[in-house]
């Protein structure tokens, strides 16, 4: 990271206020973000894709057997605000 470059949470938070989304969605998005992060060792986004993606999604229906939409919302938070 370069050193005046933020920190890949705000660069999200950044990239949601550029969507227009509300501050509710900003919260979950950013807290849906660092447990991907968290859950794959703490390595970047960028270095992971759909094998990781396919992996929360899976614990997160088979072992804290959450509904769908909650599925999607966690899929939404780290995929699709990912930093320009």
């Amino acid at each position: 990271m370069a050193p005046n470059q933020p920190k890949l949470l705000d660069q999200v938070r950044w990239r949601i206020g550029t969507l227009h989304f509300s501050i509710r969605t900003e919260q979950a998005y950013v807290d849906w973000m660092r447990r991907f992060i968290l859950c794959h060792q703490k390595r970047h986004p960028v270095e992971m894709g759909k094998t990781e993606s396919e992996a929360l999604l899976t614990y997160l229906a088979v072992e804290k057997q959450v509904s769908a939409s909650t599925q999607s919302q966690a899929l939404s938070g780290h995929k699709d605000v990912r930093p320009p």
